[in-house]
């Protein structure tokens, strides 16, 4: 997996004021572009590969349309796969998770699968009693918090690893991502992140540990960490070719398609998994133009208690890279 570099925000942006699988075949890549200079006077961190920064005209009009939320703060992360040009604007700074992290989630079960640890069709007791992180104490998931309450239907029976990812994924199920968090352990999911160049993911945690919470000990992320993540995924830089298909076909079934997917043309495929929390909400995305390679694409933002309002942002901030990287005759994400 390539190295990075971002062009990077001075801060977080302030105005005024929670898814088994046939592979699906990305779209074949255009030829490279030679990748095109930053501006001498634009912020960008120490240089570690070959991938270079977008020029100013599209961070611009990305800052411009985060201003219009009054106390919008934004993580943005976009990889040009084709020009290998990327773009930050406060990539590195860390969010609440949210549901985002249920993708590191599956990439570690994915890298199981792979030694031979667990198999996809291992049946396992559906739980609802968990280990509070703090104390060790029980706490229990309710339906009513859950996109998937029809799974708490089957509490005290079996259920494969395979339906847990795709409840976790497709769906965002809360329960199914506890069942697998107990199982994987967080620390290995976090490690597993990390060496595929996830900077900033930490998973400490299931959904819901209300003591845990409490105590500032949340899952977290960084545009950046999720971006490099799903970018291992596409390439298939995180787990044998199968594994990696088998990830990305889930992602293409993501059931909530607020954000990233309604900034973009009708029917361009998105491998992608939302989040939200209280005035919290993030979209993650490997978007497949026709005929070129793929655009890694994350958002999070928070501080912006209206949920639609975080969506439509989200939405217009994806029209924005896609009218600008994937709808120029040449390939490339430039100004």
């Amino acid at each position: 997996m390539l190295p990075l570099i971002a062009l990077v925000g001075a801060a977080c942006v302030t105005t005024g004021g929670t898814q088994a699988s046939p592979a699906v075949a990305p779209p074949a890549a255009a030829p490279v572009r030679a990748p095109v200079n930053a501006p001498v006077n634009a912020p960008v961190s120490a240089a570690t590969g070959s991938s270079s920064p977008v020029p100013l005209a599209l961070r611009t009009r990305l800052l411009a349309r985060i201003a219009e939320v009054r106390g919008a703060q934004v993580g943005l992360y976009l990889h040009d796969l084709a020009t290998h040009e990327t773009l930050g604007i406060d990539d590195t700074v860390t969010f609440h998770a949210a549901s985002t992290m249920k993708v590191p989630v599956m990439v570690e079960l994915m890298r199981q699968v792979d030694t031979a640890a667990v198999t996809l069709d291992d049946r396992i007791p559906l739980v609802n009693t968990f280990a509070s992180i703090i104390d060790g104490s029980p706490y229990r998931l309710s339906r009513d918090g859950d996109s998937d309450p029809a799974l708490y239907d089957r509490v005290g029976a079996p259920i494969t690893y395979r339906e847990l990812t795709e409840r976790m994924i497709v769906r965002s199920s809360n329960l199914a991502t506890n069942v697998l968090i107990e199982r994987l352990d967080p620390t290995r999911i976090t490690a597993t992140a990390r060496a595929l160049g996830g900077e900033g993911i930490v998973v400490r945690r299931g959904v819901e540990d209300q003591k845990a919470f409490e105590a500032g000990r949340n899952n977290v992320t960084t545009a950046r960490g999720l971006g490099r993540l799903l970018t291992a995924i596409e390439r298939g830089d995180d787990a044998s070719a199968w594994a990696t298909a088998a990830m990305r076909a889930t992602l293409l079934r993501q059931e909530f398609n607020d954000e990233i997917p309604a900034g973009l043309p009708a029917g361009v495929p998105v491998a992608h998994k939302t989040g939200w929390i209280t005035a919290t909400t993030h979209d993650a995305a490997i978007i497949y133009p026709r005929d070129r390679a793929p655009l890694v694409l994350v958002i999070l933002t928070r501080a912006i208690p209206d949920r639609v309002t975080a969506q439509r942002l989200i939405a217009d901030l994806a029209r924005l890279v896609w009218v600008h990287c994937a709808t120029e005759v040449t390939p490339r994400c430039a100004a």
